[in-house]
């Protein structure tokens, strides 16, 4: 299956080609409806899964959870280190959620170890990795990273060190930090990472990138309206916008709303905000990415209360 033969199994929770996914998903589905053994049928789900990541319905969530049932009664390593990658792509459904993800990463990097899966395990650090950055433990991420770039170097995979690099940019943040790792992202052919990924790092730093923000504009446009003055045209921006996408840049997105109605003073949004971010308290914003973090939801919920 092609999921198995990337260098770093599915790390990033946004599909690259969003049409194919979408066909993917639609083929999926059509053959859990025909008779399958549960070994197979649990690969489809896994399947499923992952190519529904970052999306806000039940389907994705329920069908990493019948694949690790399945997984776990077979015993076939391979498929529950799949089976995790997919609920690991799914555990992104409300902010605060990084304990959780952590745990997942532990349990694939051991497994992964035990029965030689390298592009596993390496996946189960970088997992760990971007967990520990969000609950702000950078000594535990800065092991992972250690680690995964260990097994990058043991076993050939090269894609490992753009996640390595855009951790040391948010480890280190600077405007050449992130302009160096982006240059190694815009490489490595990963386009649903890549698109407004360094302008919104730039934006951390308060630097502008010239506008190009991709998946992020709606929810950067709020910020760039009330520096522009066009404050009621921002209100307008701040009440529509839309769900944020089930991903790493969850706790990001609610972050940059709330800075918006706090200086909007948007009192119901404010409510509605603090009660979304208040289980990411201990969080860093956006560090779930490993790439990128708009400091403590602590101090953000502070400001919004």
């Amino acid at each position: 299956m092609a999921f198995t033969a990337f260098d770093v199994p599915a790390i990033w929770p946004r599909n690259d080609d969003e049409h194919l996914s979408r066909l993917l998903a639609t083929a999926a589905t059509r053959a859990l409806a025909g008779p399958l053994d549960e070994p197979h049928r649990g690969r489809i789900l896994s399947t499923l899964a992952l190519e529904l990541r970052g999306s806000t319905g039940p389907l994705g969530r329920q069908s990493a959870s019948s694949a690790e049932r399945i997984a776990r009664t077979t015993g076939d390593p391979v498929q529950l280190a799949l089976v995790l990658n997919a609920r690991y792509m799914h555990t992104f459904h409300r902010p605060g959620l990084a304990p959780a993800r952590a745990a997942i990463g532990a349990e694939l990097a051991d497994l992964a170890a035990r029965h030689d899966l390298a592009t596993f395990e390496v996946l189960g650090h970088l997992i760990q990795l971007q967990s520990a950055a969000a609950l702000g433990n950078l000594p535990a991420a800065d092991a992972h990273a250690t680690a995964a770039d260990t097994l990058a170097t043991r076993y050939d995979l090269p894609l490992v060190r753009v996640f390595t690099s855009l951790y040391a940019a948010l480890r280190r943040p600077s405007e050449a930090a992130y302009r160096t790792a982006h240059t190694l992202l815009a490489r490595a052919d990963m386009p649903g990472m890549e698109e407004g990924l360094l302008s919104l790092s730039l934006l951390t730093l308060d630097v502008d990138a010239g506008g190009d923000w991709g998946p992020y504009e709606p929810w950067v446009r709020p910020l760039l309206l009330i520096r522009a003055g066009r404050r009621d045209e921002a209100l307008g921006a701040l009440r529509s916008l839309p769900p944020s996408p089930h991903d790493a840049l969850l706790e990001a997105r609610l972050c940059l709303a709330a800075r918006a109605a706090v200086a909007l003073e948007d009192r119901p949004t404010m409510r509605l905000l603090h009660a979304a971010l208040l289980p990411a308290a201990a969080e860093q914003a956006g560090a779930q990415s490993g790439v990128l973090s708009f400091g403590p939801v602590a101090e953000l919920l502070a400001a919004l209360e």
